[in-house]
């Protein structure tokens, strides 16, 4: 049985009348884009929980795929680190080894990034040539592709906010490189979830779906402050819980001048709203799977509603054992992979509900 007061939809991606094989290895090369952009938001969290962000002081985006050879190429690009501020004012006296170890971390995750490009638009020009993609589906995976490249111009612009009259990288200009980074990868989900799919078996559940489009913009805001937090290391304060500052609603909430730069310079107010929202996320989800079974025909979002609550629940205490350990980098990491999860988890399930549950055959049959 399909939810009940659903009604028949045909989606703006139709790719129904693919061939089932292309459909199939559409699916596994946008799944290795998939991972290897979850790979890449990983090693830019560990690049900047190693602050390491700021070691390479150019973007080359052809001839800086090549690190440094030779020991004079490694000095010119320490004697390059020496010139800015986080050098001077906070790794002062750092030896060349230890500028090779953050090096290597940035150079990881610029390289990450040139290679999903490669690993996106070689088998797309492939398949493009070969016939595998159909019509619908063509500016979606240009408009990808797009993004990405976008992307890269983006965290150059973060790197260069650090490079002058800073000691790091401008906490909005951080926040904007993470989020695009998750609405890269919340798309390239969406497509492989929806290509194939039968139109004549898509059904939207108007009230589901409008829940768990909220439920995945709290998820997302989480995100976003998530990365305000990173930002301005504001995990690295106010470490015990449930209390801050020895109080549930700490004082100094509004301390900076003017009021509206609290949400984003504030680490007090910064990490309180972190709490805030990863309380909420928890709520809206565990809200969510109990109204779904309650709801007459809610069986076939039951499943996938209950496993974004688990893991909201999950994140929430890695997230308190992350901040009572002052953010260590296993954890820090641990931490941040647990976003993508519920994030990941959040937007099946808002998938499912637009997609509704496939019909069996009699079911088609008898509807028509």
């Amino acid at each position: 049985m399909s939810i009940s007061g659903t009604q028949s939809v045909a989606t703006e991606l139709d790719t129904s009348d693919m061939p089932k094989r292309h459909a199939r290895a559409l699916r596994i090369w946008l799944s290795i884009v998939a991972l290897l952009v979850i790979t890449m938001i990983l090693v830019g969290g560990a690049t900047r929980l190693t602050d390491s962000g700021l070691s390479i002081t150019e973007w080359q985006p052809i001839v800086g795929a090549i690190p440094p050879l030779s020991q004079a190429d490694w000095q010119e690009a320490f004697d390059a680190y020496k010139q800015i501020p986080e050098y001077t004012q906070v790794n002062q006296g750092m030896d060349l080894e230890g500028f090779k170890t953050i090096y290597w971390w940035e150079w990881g995750h610029r390289f990450l990034g040139r290679f999903i490009g490669l690993v996106f638009f070689v088998p797309f020009v492939a398949f493009w040539l070969s016939g595998f993609i159909p019509r619908p589906l063509l500016p979606h995976l240009i408009g990808l592709f797009v993004l990405g490249g976008l992307q890269g111009a983006l965290g150059w612009y973060m790197v260069q906010s650090g490079l002058v009259d800073r000691i790091d990288v401008s906490q909005y200009r951080l926040a904007a490189h993470f989020g695009v980074a998750i609405v890269i990868l919340g798309y390239t989900l969406w497509l492989i979830l929806s290509l194939g799919r039968p139109k004549q078996e898509r059904t939207i559940a108007s009230s589901p779906a409008i829940v768990a489009g909220l439920v995945l913009l709290l998820v997302f805001l989480q995100l976003i402050s998530g990365a305000f937090v990173a930002g301005i290391d504001g995990g690295m304060g106010f470490n015990t819980w449930p209390l801050m500052n020895g109080a549930l609603i700490p004082a100094g909430l509004g301390a900076a001048e003017p009021w509206y730069l609290n949400p984003f310079e504030n680490p007090l107010t910064v990490q309180f709203d972190h709490r805030m929202l990863g309380y909420a996320v928890v709520l809206a989800t565990v809200f969510q799977a109990w109204w779904l079974a309650r709801r007459p025909g809610g069986a076939y979002l039951r499943s996938s509603a209950t496993a974004l609550a688990f893991l909201s629940l999950l994140q929430v205490v890695l997230g308190i054992w992350t901040l009572l350990s002052f953010v260590p980098i296993e954890l820090g990491l641990a931490h941040q992979a647990g976003a993508i999860a519920v994030f990941t988890a959040a937007l099946y399930h808002l998938w499912r509900c637009v997609a509704g549950e496939p019909r069996r055959r009699s079911q088609t049959v008898a509807s028509a």
